[in-house]
């Protein structure tokens, strides 16, 4: 077929690929390439080790890590999943527009991970040279949130850079709707196994809780888990099940999906970001991801 790129904008939300593709996250204005993969220019091809499967009682959810803003919780997660302590627990804590937990191996188990407790990285020290806002919202020098490799990033204006001591500033990921993040206790250094993929932004966590992921396909899925009543603080009966949990690099070639982000460092990219005007970067769609997924497409033989 012939690759379109985004050559012609539309507005087709949840456009549909061929062959053995999931969907394309809506709802920039941007055509997904027929073969994303050679289409370089555009695309973004996710590393297999930074590819995470969950799947579910209600679907697959594929998430990408970014261990360059948290990466004791990328190291400490890989570990969790490679374990297969995963498998078979709950998202026993679902509020709608807020967040779906999961992961309470104790619940499961009678046992934690095994793993220690995993230190907050709730911001990171960021090199305006080195990772540069790709999409500044607002002028580059003192824009406050932008993007990078498709993930939203709040940060201190880079021309901080030049009155820090360490010449970086400080940077995280908001809590947006298909972030993945972190559940602790009080003590900010107490996160271990539970995790948790918004449903919702929510800002009271920024800065507060570890956010290393962001869900790049079957945010769909993480709407539809069941939730619980907010009075019960979201606690869930008869929950929806992590089936299994991996990591693309873990699975034969032939059954590993395949995933590729919107590049968000091109001119077409930053002139739609500019279309929409100076808003919070959370008040945005996520960034596109094309999903090729050979399980998806054994299910629809």
């Amino acid at each position: 077929m012939k690759i379109r790129g985004f050559a012609a904008a539309v507005a087709m939300a949840g456009l549909l690929l061929p062959a053995c593709a999931d969907t394309v996250q809506d709802a920039w204005s941007f055509e997904a390439a027929d073969d994303a993969a050679a289409n370089p220019d555009d695309w973004r091809a996710v590393e297999a080790d930074r590819l995470f499967i969950f799947d579910t009682t209600k679907g697959r959810i594929l998430i990408e890590a970014f261990p360059d803003v948290a990466p004791n919780h990328f190291a400490h997660f890989t570990a969790i999943v490679r374990s297969g302590d995963y498998d078979g627990t709950s998202f026993h804590r679902v509020i709608d527009d807020f967040m779906a937990q999961g992961g309470d191996i104790f619940a499961l188990k009678g046992r934690e991970s095994g793993e220690p407790n995993v230190a907050g990285e709730f911001t990171f020290r960021r090199d305006v040279a080195q990772m540069p806002l790709e999409a500044p919202i607002g002028p580059d020098d003192s824009a406050k949130h932008g993007y990078y490799h498709g993930f939203p990033i709040q940060t201190q204006p880079s021309f901080f850079a030049e009155m820090s001591v360490d010449g970086l500033v400080e940077s995280s990921i908001p809590h947006c709707a298909s972030v993945v993040s972190t559940a602790r206790t009080d003590d900010p250094n107490s996160a271990n196994g539970q995790f948790f993929l918004m449903r919702g932004y929510s800002p009271h966590l920024d800065r507060q809780y570890t956010a290393w992921g962001r869900v790049i396909g079957g945010q769909d899925v993480v709407l539809s888990i069941k939730s619980g009543a907010r009075e019960a603080n979201g606690s869930v009966t008869d929950p929806d099940i992590l089936s299994a949990a991996r990591i693309a690099a873990d699975l034969p070639e032939a059954e590993r999906p395949k995933a590729y982000v919107l590049r968000t460092d091109t001119d077409a990219f930053r002139a739609a970001l500019e279309a929409r005007g100076e808003l919070n970067i959370c008040d945005l769609p996520p960034v596109p991801a094309v999903i090729l997924d050979p399980a998806a497409a054994r299910a629809e033989e």
